[in-house]
């Protein structure tokens, strides 16, 4: 599987820039792939102010990610913010070329920025199937929390989506390579760049780490598109030949 990893930075609460900020970069490259992945609240930043940028999902973005899943013929995912039944989410969106959709509400949120006062958690881990590998889509602050991400499912890719600052990019490259050797799967983290209304200053660092703590892609810093390609065949032989899974301890996640 091909994937597009974006690192940009991100224009501060204001959807309509950064989805042609976005576009531009997605449409850029001409190199067919399978999944473009976007950074966390890619279209507004890490905002605490939810009720001045929430959407739905039948709103632009969700619509602007469905027509672009079907002209790159790819899945496409990031977070966002929407509005649902009265509440608020930072809510992962995976569409796929088809326009199906699935999505995953981050679960732990960031009690440091007040994100807990502002939004409501997800309750749900979500693996999805596509183009023959089990997917687990995360969201930033997740990474710090391994129980849930555990791999009881499984899947072949850990994925977090992020807008993970640069004081503490240090603790985001030890995470990204513990959940991959613990988990034995591909992790996958994408981060924005930049500095946001609360000056808080991005660096990216986004990377992507085998099922050994192997770099297929080291940590980036530039505003850019980094292709991967992974391969299942070579994690289904190492984890057959490794089979540290199979020890996992049994345990009930409440």
């Amino acid at each position: 599987m091909k994937i597009a990893l974006i690192q940009t930075s991100l224009i501060w609460e204001n959807p309509i820039e950064n989805r042609s900020h976005l576009a531009q970069k997605i449409t850029g490259f001409m190199e067919d792939v399978d999944l473009i992945v976007l950074p966390e609240m890619f279209s507004t930043g890490f905002t605490m102010n939810p009720k001045a940028v929430a959407e739905t999902m039948n709103g632009e973005t969700v619509l602007w990610l469905q027509h672009l899943a079907k002209a790159k013929n790819s899945a496409i995912t990031g977070s966002l913010v929407i509005e649902e039944n009265g509440k608020f989410y930072n809510r992962l969106v995976f569409v796929f070329p088809t326009g199906e959709i699935k999505t995953y509400d981050k679960k732990h949120l960031f009690s440091l920025a007040g994100e807990n006062e502002f939004y409501a958690a997800g309750k749900e881990k979500l693996v999805l199937e596509y183009k023959g590998y089990k997917i687990c889509p995360l969201i930033c602050y997740d990474l710090r929390f391994p129980v849930f991400s555990r791999n009881v499912e499984n899947y072949d890719v850990l994925l977090y989506v992020a807008n993970w600052p640069k004081p503490r990019v240090n603790a985001w490259d030890i995470l990204l390579k513990a959940r991959s050797v613990e988990n034995m799967c591909y992790t996958i983290g994408v981060n924005r760049i930049g500095k946001d209304h609360n000056h808080h200053e991005y660096i990216g660092h986004t990377q992507v780490i085998d099922f050994l703590g192997e770099y297929v892609l080291e940590p980036q810093e530039a505003d850019a598109v980094f292709i991967v390609e992974l391969n299942k065949a070579k994690l289904l032989q190492t984890r057959s030949k490794l089979a540290f899974l199979d020890d996992r301890d049994k345990f009930i996640l409440q």
